[in-house]
């Protein structure tokens, strides 16, 4: 470990985003992880963060907490309300974020960085230009199209994307209140391994984040000044139909993406 290191609790490091962050900020922190499903790498808490007593001792000690526990829609993507488990959202998007901001103010963590989704302002790209963006129909995008920013009101597309802006919200709450450092990231697609760009819808390949870029961009959050109080980031790589902006976060933590789709459809070299 570096003399500046810190202790780490990665929450839902056995996912793959939760994997690739916590085992790369395992080289220089001390990590520990929170889950069900038990963690190899590093040390492990078995607990369901919908237990605010049965999770709390995984906080003690810790500098940074990162909440990647959450409760998705049926294979990944956007539901209709009436498919959408509500149940499963309310226990941990819902009871679950409060518990783990509650238990890290307990605490005494000083920063909590929470995994949230582009789900809380979706219906943005139902409507043009967006949506042009988001089909990579390339000849009805405006020159200089304003991408979408993290001041947007809320726009969910279901009570997924409305407990994204739940714990969003109880972060800016918690910040206020109690004075801990909050970053809320909306994550991009970010693919499973093997990591491939063919497989990609085009607004998959739109939000495209790719695993060393996720990887960084958590990094940034982590050595984020100590002074930074709450923010709102959008994570994804450099795309042609990203709408989402990125340039908030380079100013503010540095983030600089290395990578990105420039065009869609992709022409498969080997194809």
């Amino acid at each position: 470990m570096t003399t500046n290191s810190k202790r780490i609790l990665v929450i839902g490091m056995s996912g793959v985003i939760g994997g690739l962050v916590g085992r790369k900020l395992a080289e220089r922190h001390d990590v520990c992880a929170l889950n069900r499903s038990k963690v190899e790498e590093v040390e492990w808490f078995d607990a369901d963060i919908a237990d605010l007593d049965a999770i709390q001792p995984a906080f003690e000690a810790v500098d940074i907490v990162i909440n990647m526990a959450t409760h998705m829609p049926a294979g990944g993507g956007s539901a209709s309300t009436a498919a959408e488990d509500v149940a499963g959202y309310l226990s941990t998007n819902v009871i679950g974020g409060y518990n783990v901001y509650e238990a890290a103010h307990r605490a005494g963590v000083k920063r909590l960085i929470f995994a949230s989704a582009g789900a809380s302002v979706f219906n943005y790209v139902t409507e043009e230009p967006y949506l042009a963006m988001a089909e990579a129909r390339w000849a009805d995008v405006p020159e200089d199209v304003p991408r979408l920013t993290h001041l947007e009101p809320y726009r969910p597309n279901g009570v997924y994307g409305a407990s994204k802006a739940w714990g969003e919200v109880l972060g800016r709450y918690y910040s206020d209140q109690h004075g801990m450092s909050v970053i809320c990231v909306r994550v991009g697609h970010v693919p499973h391994p093997p990591e491939t760009e063919y497989d990609l819808s085009a607004y998959q390949a739109s939000i495209y984040c790719s695993h060393r870029d996720i990887v960084q961009f958590f990094e940034r959050c982590v050595d984020a000044p100590d002074d930074l109080r709450f923010d709102i980031f959008f994570a994804s790589s450099d795309n042609r139909g990203l709408f989402r902006d990125i340039e908030h976060p380079r100013k503010v933590i540095g983030y600089v993406p290395q990578d990105g789709i420039k065009d869609w459809p992709w022409k498969n070299p080997n194809g």
